[in-house]
Order: C-alpha cells, then sequence, then structure tokens
C-alpha cells in the first residue's frame, strides 16, 4: 500500500427515483423528521472528522437539491448522476479522478472512497470510525454488512418457495463501501464494459478477483425503501440522539 498521508471521500448516488415509495418526491428528498433523508446521510459523513468531502450524483433534472442546506465547510461536489447506482457512482469517481490529476483539493488517486446510499439516514459515526480503522491498511478495502439471522427462502415463478437457502456464511450488504479511488473506479470500469451486473461497489471489486473485508455494523443502518421505514428510522434516530 501507499505510505503517503491519504484523504476519505465520501461518494453519495442519489439520481434514483424510489420508485417503491409510492411518493411523488424522490425517497432522499422525503421529509424525515426536520430535514430531507438526504440531509440527514449527507450531514452524518459530512461531520466525521475525517471525511474530507462528499461528491454528490444527481439526476440533470433534480429541481430538490437546491433547497438543500448541508450545515459544513467541506467541499460538496455535484456531479450527473445515471440510470443506474453504478454509472453514478462511477462518474463520481472519475470527477475525483480528474481532480486528482489537476491537482484540485488534494484529492490522490489512492485515497479512499466510501459509497454511501443517499437514503440510508441513520448511520452511526462508530460504523465509519470501523470501516477507517479496520480497512486504511487493507489490501482490498471492505464494506459494512450483517450476518443473516432468518431462515432465507429461494422462491418459484409463482412465488411458492423452491427451497431453503443454507444461512450460514450469508451477509446483508450495507453501506458505506469502502476502498481506494484508483481500484474501485477500475474495477467499475471494467465491469461496466464487460456487461457484468454491478450491484453494488463490492461487487464490482469482486468481478477483478478480489476479496472485500466483511464488517459487521449497526442494525439501525437501515435503507429507505417503503413508507414504514421512514417511521423506524425516526425512531432509529430518537434512539441515538438519547444514547
Amino acid at each position: 500500500m501507499n505510505n503517503k498521508p491519504v484523504n476519505y471521500w465520501a461518494v453519495v448516488p442519489a439520481a434514483g427515483v424510489g420508485k417503491r415509495m409510492d411518493s411523488d418526491v424522490p425517497k432522499q428528498y422525503l421529509k424525515l423528521r426536520d430535514k430531507t433523508v438526504i440531509e440527514h446521510s449527507c450531514q452524518r459523513l459530512l461531520a466525521h472528522e475525517k471525511i474530507s468531502g462528499i461528491v454528490i450524483a444527481l439526476n440533470d433534472n433534480d429541481e430538490y437539491w437546491s433547497g438543500i442546506k448541508l450545515n459544513t465547510d467541506k467541499p460538496v461536489i455535484r456531479v450527473s448522476g445515471g440510470e443506474e447506482r453504478c454509472y453514478s457512482v462511477l462518474n463520481a469517481l472519475n470527477e475525483l479522478a480528474r481532480m486528482s490529476d489537476a491537482a484540485t483539493l488534494n484529492v490522490q488517486q489512492h485515497d479512499w472512497v466510501l459509497v454511501h446510499d443517499a437514503a440510508r439516514p441513520c448511520v452511526r459515526h462508530s460504523d465509519i470510525d470501523v470501516l477507517i480503522d479496520s480497512l486504511s491498511h487493507h489490501a482490498v478495502g471492505g464494506l459494512l454488512a450483517l450476518p443473516v439471522r432468518d431462515t432465507m427462502k429461494r422462491q418459484r415463478s409463482d412465488q411458492t418457495v423452491e427451497d431453503t437457502v443454507e444461512r450460514s456464511g450469508l451477509w446483508h450488504a450495507l453501506t458505506p463501501q469502502m476502498f481506494t479511488l484508483e481500484m474501485l473506479r477500475q474495477a467499475m470500469t471494467d465491469a461496466i464494459e464487460s456487461g457484468f451486473l454491478i450491484t453494488d461497489e463490492s461487487s464490482a471489486i469482486e468481478y477483478m478477483g478480489l476479496h472485500p473485508l466483511l464488517l459487521e455494523g449497526y442494525e439501525d443502518n437501515i435503507k429507505i425503501t417503503r413508507q414504514a421505514d421512514l417511521k423506524l428510522a425516526e425512531m432509529y434516530l430518537k434512539a441515538q440522539e438519547n444514547e
């Protein structure tokens, strides 16, 4: 690994519309307590002392971002999002790489990038600490995840049970997922050009034949996908404040 000092940049893909929310407003802009979901998510990242700045990939026709106010002195960089998450992330990585080439904001190719879902507003600083502390000298990188605890079923085409899947060794992938700028950008470029289905950043790294480290995170790091999740996130945020 490169021994030069590194930075930690957050990347937030936020160009999606959240079809499962049954809302006219993209889920990242729905109200959660006193802020939007994306404000909570971004503020959590920016408030962490080791995060140098954030790159947000937004739909070019986004009409909501202009009303977002983030309380930070750190750089907040907007890039164009893509039709799929992977294109949004790659656009953000390409912008960081461009800044590295131009020696802008002291971005370096060996800097670490933490990719985080815009709709995960409850991520804890302690989980980000675990990522940074565990991965900063790791040869590959890794991600927050949760071991599968429930019995897993595989369905047939008619939504009846095909079989029961052995859950031993299975994990639910969470975010942030943390890899170096250079490695993740190359992995995602190669995977996309090969037509490989990228479901998260780790899957692109896996496509290279590498093995990201799984780090157990908190269960309250939920992703807002349905209306009921807003109430659950509100409960988790209040509980975190009371700890």
